[in-house]
């Protein structure tokens, strides 16, 4: 060890006293404005603002959104499917980041087709919640919030899953910006007997709801429903289609 020629360095470590401290520096965080920085930079990321609702029927499931995608207080498009087809009967909204929702759907694609392939069968609701629920845990899918809505061999199913991969089954749920104008309306409208098109009236007011309130929300619907017989998705600009 290197004896201290000073009272001035007496009793203090240098890098070659073992204090390496300074050795890696400037780590993270210790640039000047850091926070000003990261804050910007976030801001400026493509998201989807959005409104997404999921209703579970005895037939099946529907699932809407908005079609409005934000970057900071700009529209950024008018024209976006935040519904997508994850299984032959399942399918996913998306709320948040744009970026890492559309990662997360391929990552989703891929692993159930390679679980088809090698089990020959398709993956349940239940199974497929888990599989999301751990993708969204591993935090390399920030800033999503989905909803799956999906039918198996034990009918129709609905699941809220938050960032941090919380899963859990409803009867109806709401996720993004405009998620208390839309909860308002599901609150008020919504019961168990509800038919298909019962239930595509009834996200359409719900979405419309949000869309009049919430200045992320808006440019028209798009509508999802998912069956034993598969998945349909279509696009709206005028509610009054859907309504």
């Amino acid at each position: 060890m290197r004896t201290p020629t000073s009272d001035d360095t007496s009793g203090r470590l240098d890098p070659l006293n073992g204090d390496h401290s300074g050795v890696f520096s400037p780590e993270l965080g210790e640039f000047p404005n850091a926070e000003q920085r990261a804050g910007e930079s976030t801001a400026k990321e493509t998201k989807t603002g959005t409104t997404t609702v999921g209703l579970k029927t005895e037939d099946g499931v529907v699932l809407a959104t908005d079609m409005r995608a934000s970057l900071g207080h700009m529209v950024s498009s008018k024209n976006v499917q935040k519904v997508e087809e994850i299984h032959p009967t399942g399918a996913l909204t998306i709320a948040g980041s744009v970026s890492a929702a559309q990662s997360l759907i391929r990552s989703i694609r891929a692993e159930v087709r390679l679980y088809e392939s090698r089990r020959g069968e398709d993956m349940s609701m239940q199974a497929l919640s888990t599989l999301l629920g751990n993708f969204l845990r591993s935090g390399a899918f920030y800033i999503v919030q989905p909803i799956l809505g999906g039918f198996d061999d034990e009918g129709a199913h609905i699941y809220s899953i938050d960032p941090a991969g919380s899963i859990l089954e409803e009867e109806y749920t709401v996720t993004g910006s405009g998620s208390q104008y839309a909860l308002g309306v599901l609150e008020q409208e919504y019961s168990n007997d509800l038919s298909i098109e019962e239930a595509k009236t009834t996200a359409a007011r719900a979405i419309k709801s949000a869309v009049e309130r919430d200045l992320a929300s808006g440019n028209g619907i798009n509508v999802c429903v998912v069956t034993e017989d598969g998945v349909e998705i279509t696009q709206h600009k005028d509610f009054e289609d859907v309504l």
